[in-house]
Parts: structure tokens; sequence; C-alpha cells
């Protein structure tokens, strides 16, 4: 595998074996103080939805109603962050709780879990940053790398980017269908009008108990608490879009070619999920409304750990890259922000592109890496 040409055969086979370590470490060590770090954070989760809810019912006053909204923003980013996310993923399956178990958890969120888990899970944790396999470039609609052929309808890219972060739930809820697919011939019709059914059932149920159950409960505040929702909505789908696009998107991060994945090993895999993700720097708040995915290069090297280890093995994971000359893709959130609009603007036009990022010096970074005690 062609990612990173400095590094030879062996030089990727000892690094693989040391993410294996870290990775065998934190499973040996996973107990009770993580079981009760999720449950806290559900039980913090609820206590902000019931809250919210009950503040927007006195929507009439003002006050009531920000509070309400505030809260039931936080409270649907937590559900979809850090809890819906990594519950889905896998990471808390160890307890055998039936309650927090990726195959029971059903999310606050227009996709199906079962069809997410496909797209997400196994399609773009496979296939990272693969053009042509992995979906999740660009979600089949953005052109983020310049391998990708230009096509006139990306001069509005940045426009319907704008329009994909404040409807992102229901922007990936028809994207997990695969519609485009099925009218390619790659995917048969009944398969995908089977799925497409069981999205159109979740996207009618979030849709009644936001914009009609709880709205008509309210009574007389009933537009208030339908406006309060339909907030939250957006600003936790704003949210989540930019935690993921920053975790995927800024300039530095690395596309690869089908051909790639040739005899690709376990440590070809790990480089390329380095190489291919992002992390955003910032206090423990943003980490935990992230889900962690403030650590997207943990998170994609290790996606079945309990998202509270990431900040624990980053260190360490940052010491292997200085080690082996791998750039680690770190920055502010507003300075991954700019990054990524910088990227989806430039790659917007037609014209020369261009050329791609070159495998990094042994011993560089994009940014000073402290060293391993």
């Amino acid at each position: 595998m062609p990612a990173a040409t400095h590094l030879s055969p062996q030089d990727i086979e000892d690094l693989g074996r040391e993410l294996d370590r870290i990775r065998e470490e934190v499973l040996a060590s996973r107990g009770e103080q993580d079981a009760r770090y999720i449950r806290r954070v559900i039980a913090l989760q609820r206590g902000l939805e019931i809250g919210g809810r009950a503040a927007m019912f006195a929507a009439v006053l003002p006050p009531a109603w920000l509070a309400g909204t505030a809260m039931l923003s936080l409270a649907k980013i937590l559900e979809n962050m850090e809890i819906g996310h990594n519950v889905l993923h896998g990471q808390w399956d160890w307890m055998r709780d039936p309650r927090i178990h990726s195959t029971t958890w059903e999310w606050d969120s227009a996709s199906p879990a079962d069809g997410w888990k496909y797209s997400h899970n196994y399609v773009h944790h496979t296939y990272t940053n693969v053009l042509g396999r992995d979906r999740d470039l660009g979600y089949s609609i953005l052109r983020v790398s310049p391998e990708q052929p230009w096509n006139p309808v990306y001069l509005a890219q940045p426009l319907y980017n704008l329009a994909l972060a404040a409807l992102f739930e229901w922007g990936i809820a028809i994207y997990d269908v695969e519609i485009e697919r099925a009218f390619r011939g790659e995917k048969p019709w009944d398969e995908t009008l089977d799925q497409l059914r069981g999205m159109l059932k979740k996207v009618l149920r979030q849709g009644l108990k936001d914009y009609v159950v709880f709205p008509a409960l309210a009574g007389p505040a009933f537009l208030p608490v339908l406006l309060g929702n339909l907030t939250a909505n957006v600003v936790r789908n704003i949210w989540a879009h930019t935690i993921i696009v920053c975790g995927h998107f800024p300039e530095a991060t690395r596309t690869f070619a089908e051909a790639e994945l040739d005899g690709e090993s376990r440590g070809d895999w790990y480089v390329r999920q380095l190489l291919g993700s992002a992390n955003i720097s910032g206090p423990p708040v943003l980490h935990l409304l992230s889900g962690n995915l403030s650590h997207q290069i943990e998170h994609h090297l290790f996606p079945d750990l309990p998202s509270n280890r990431y900040a624990q093995v980053a260190p360490r994971v940052r010491a292997l890259c200085e080690r082996f000359g791998l750039p680690y893709t770190t920055g502010s959130l507003p300075r991954q922000t700019v990054s990524v609009w910088k990227r989806i603007l430039r790659l917007a036009l037609p014209g020369p592109t261009p050329a791609r990022v070159p495998a990094p010096v042994p011993g560089t970074s994009p940014e000073p890496v402290a060293r391993a005690a």
C-alpha cells in the first residue's frame, strides 16, 4: 500500500503491533468506571430532555422557551453523539446491559439504526476515504477530493452543504438507503424499497414525536413548542455535521484510490485511518458534546473501544505518529472548520486540481508533537 511510502513493510507491521497492543490493553481494563460513565451520560441526557420539554410547556414566557430549547438541543446532541453513535458501534456491548446495547438501541435520528450501522460501521469504517468505496466521502453529493471528476453541479456545493448541515439527519436517512445504487443497477430494487419503507416509518415516527405529539400536549403553547423542537433539531444537525466534516475533510487529510486496497494488511489499514482522519482540540466539554469524535483519529483506529478512553490513548497514538514519521492532524474547531470550507470552496471550481498530498518525511507532523515520556 503506497499510503506512506517512507514506511517499510516491517515499519507498518511494527506500527500495527503497537496499535493492537493499545487496543488490547483498553479492552482488558474495561470495568465499572466505564459503565458508570455511560450511565451518567445517559442520565444527564434524559434529565436535560425532560427538563427542556417541561420548560417549553411554559413557552409563553420567552425565558422558559429559551431555556427549554437550549436544554433540548443539548439533550439531542448528547443522544446522537456521545450515546447513540457510540452505543451503535458496540462500544458498550461488553456490559451485557440490554438497555445499552448495539442490537437494541434505537436513536433519536431519522436514520433507522440497522441501516446506519451497515453504511457507517461497516462501509465507512472499512473503506475510510477510499474513492469509489467509502460513500461517506462527500456523502455522494460533495466533491471533497481532487481525484473526484468535476461536474457543474459542484459549483453549488457551498450552498447545498449549508442545507445539508441544517437537514443533516434527514439527508443521512435518505443517503443510507443508497437509492442511486439502485438506479445504477448495483442494488436490487426490492431491497431498496424495503429499506425506503423502513426509513419512511422512522421519519414519520420522528416527525410525529417532535412536531405533533409534544406540541399538542402543550395546548396553548403548541406553536412555541413546535418552533422549539424544530430549533433543537436544527442545532443538533448543524453541530453533528460540523464535528463530522471536521474529522474527515480538513485539507491535511488524505483520500485513497481503490487500487491501494490491494494486499492491505492490518498495519496498512491502521495507516489509512491515521492519514484519513483529523482531530479537534478543545476542552472536555467539547469532547463530551462531540461524542469524543474530536478524537476522530483514535475513533477510526479503535471504533469499538469506549469513547471515554480516547483521550487516554491519544498521547500514545500521537507519540507513535512521531516515531514513525506520520502526520497527526489536529487543530481547534474554528481552524478545522475553516480548513474544511476552504476545501469545499476550492473543489467546487473546475480547472487544475491540487496534487495529492505527498507522503510525510519521517519525523515531521502538521503540528508539534509531544514525545512520549
